[in-house]
């Protein structure tokens, strides 16, 4: 295939950024999005350009380091996938493909397609843990729980934190992220001791790091990799609620 890419560039934070249009011909359709990005730098390389700076790790959909906004969506145009894991023969021959960072004010541009996603990080370092004793592994029966209970735990609990909820909304909320981790805990007995003090802090960062208010529209989950589902943050607003 023959495609054109209109790639953000931005030296770094402080730079004013733009579109820079590149032409890639003999892209597979085999080939994973991010290895054709891969063939893109080893050709700006050869050619002595500054190759695109782009964030990934695994490569499985597990760490949620590689999102970027494709075509308008955060993570490309098909569903339930992280960029990672999008192939390159969901596009045709002749297409152009638009590349961008995530564009929310907490997130800013560190290089090219690169964000700084520390908000997240402190959202988490504020409440997201329990604190228990880390000794030998209790029985499996020790604490009944509900399977509705512990099966919608783990649902939240999958969240990779990639950022692509804020990325979806027009006010950049983080309300789906924080509503997932605050999930994870309040569905179950052990999260239950530090409930009030957990979504208390966890909010106040969340408010702290400047992400916007929940839009009401359903991009978030829309959007979602591991499709966290809306009916957290309604869980996150009674949460927080209890705990005043």
């Amino acid at each position: 295939m023959k495609l054109t890419l209109k790639i953000w560039r931005q030296k770094n934070a402080k730079a004013k950024g733009t579109f820079v249009t590149y032409q890639m011909d003999n892209v597979s359709p085999e080939m994973a999005f991010l290895e054709m990005l891969d063939a893109l730098n080893k050709k700006l390389v050869e050619q002595d350009i500054d190759p695109v700076a782009f964030d990934h790790d695994c490569r499985e959909g597990i760490c949620g380091s590689c999102g970027m906004y494709i075509n308008g969506h955060p993570h490309g145009p098909v569903p339930a996938i992280t960029t990672c894991h999008l192939s390159m023969r969901f596009f045709k021959d002749g297409d152009t493909v638009w590349i961008e960072p995530w564009r929310a004010k907490p997130f800013p541009v560190i290089k090219d397609l690169i964000v700084d996603r520390t908000a997240f990080d402190k959202i988490q370092v504020a409440g997201g843990y329990i604190s228990i004793n880390a000794g030998a592994a209790p029985d499996a029966n020790a604490n009944l729980i509900p399977k509705k209970n512990s099966d919608a735990a783990f649902d939240s609990a999958i969240c990779i934190g990639c950022g692509a909820c804020v990325a979806a909304c027009k006010n950049a909320s983080a309300m789906l992220f924080v509503s997932a981790k605050i999930s994870q805990f309040a569905l179950l007995p052990q999260g239950q001791i530090e409930a009030k003090d957990r979504v208390r802090a966890m909010v106040k960062a969340m408010d702290e790091a400047g992400f916007g208010n929940c839009s009401n529209t359903g991009a978030c989950e829309a959007e979602c990799p591991k499709e966290i589902k809306l009916q957290n943050i309604a869980r996150l607003n009674r949460e927080f609620y209890k705990a005043f």
